[in-house]
């Protein structure tokens, strides 16, 4: 590996996989995460399950689960997409290296470089794929918990309430693969720096971690979430 990657291209390799590790591990159960994006997201998937066990009706759950999953099987799909793109750089090596020979896009690369970086570029879109499929899959048995929720005016309302909260953590636990295979797409976008040069490489995943902890922390969707409408002045 080392007569491949040069010591530039190993830092920067380092950097990217202790990037997505570290803001993984700290995303989940770092101090403060629970004002993250995410979770507040989880605590009202919890609601929502509660409040569907108090309907009679349930057409509108059926109709939000249905777009749950069909996101996760666009998103799988493009995955796919993603996968066979990939490979067909792989096959036209050659043709590649020598476009990128004629353009000043940072250092020369060797087939085998090329190559290497292409297989990780493979299996990150693989791994994507795997983590949507298994959302939409996870979609389905929320699904099947809904359904199998007993109605509002059941004399179980204990066995009620369990498969509501049953339903609540299917739910949780499908959206949970679903942003992992979407984090994986924004990594995937800072690994294409590495094709113009490790210091590239650096910077993109410096800018994509930025821009994910920002979108949990700091952005307008995560006001929103925790937004407290002022106290109606009395009159």
């Amino acid at each position: 590996m080392t007569d491949l990657l040069r010591l530039p291209d190993l830092l920067a390799l380092g950097f990217f996989v202790a990037a997505w590790g570290v803001y993984h591990v700290l995303l989940g159960h770092g101090p403060g995460a629970t004002l993250g994006l995410n979770q507040q997201m989880n605590r009202y998937r919890i609601r929502w399950m509660l409040e569907m066990a108090e309907r009679d009706v349930r057409i509108v759950d059926a109709s939000l689960m249905g777009s749950l999953q069909n996101g996760s099987a666009f998103f799988a799909s493009t995955s796919l997409l993603a996968i066979g793109g990939t490979a067909t750089l792989l096959r036209a090596t050659d043709d590649v290296l020598k476009i990128f020979s004629d353009l000043p896009l940072g250092p020369g690369t060797s087939r085998e470089t090329w190559e290497i970086k292409i297989v990780g570029l493979l299996v990150i879109f693989g791994y994507a794929f795997f983590k949507f499929a298994w959302s939409y899959r996870l979609f389905n048995y929320a699904a099947i918990l809904v359904g199998a929720t007993p109605p509002r005016l059941s004399p179980d309302q204990r066995e009620r309430r369990r498969i509501a909260m049953r339903a609540a953590q299917m739910n949780i636990a499908a959206g949970r693969h679903f942003t992992r295979g979407q984090r994986a797409f924004f990594f995937a976008l800072a690994y294409f720096g590495w094709f113009l040069g490790p210091w590239v490489f650096m910077c993109t995943t410096a800018a994509v971690l930025w821009v994910m902890w920002a979108r949990q922390f700091i952005s307008d969707a995560q006001h929103a979430v925790m937004y407290e409408p002022p106290e109606k002045p009395d009159t």
